[in-house]
């Protein structure tokens, strides 16, 4: 199953040093770019991240970077990746 577009763009978080976050990589969660649990059965699983410092971040809103959770702007090429909204 392919992951659903949540957003064309990062969700721009404040993260907070030592903390542990998951992040959706499946696009279906309703906190995003947190995890809500709504992967079950899609065959996708959040990434698990440990903030190194506390810091602003843009996070993957479309769900196709290669370097999760960070955005990597992947999401300026989204008509020629395809996927859902």
């Amino acid at each position: 199953m392919k992951p659903k577009i949540a957003q064309i763009g990062p969700y721009e978080v404040e993260l907070k040093e030592g903390k542990r976050y998951l992040w959706c990589a499946c696009g279906r969660s309703k906190d995003q770019p947190f995890c809500d649990g709504s992967h079950e059965g899609t065959g996708i699983k959040p990434v698990s991240f440990k903030a190194e410092k506390s810091e602003k971040a843009a996070l993957c809103g479309c769900k196709h970077t290669k370097h999760p959770p960070y955005c990597d702007g992947t999401h300026e090429t989204i008509e020629k990746i395809g996927g859902d909204f």
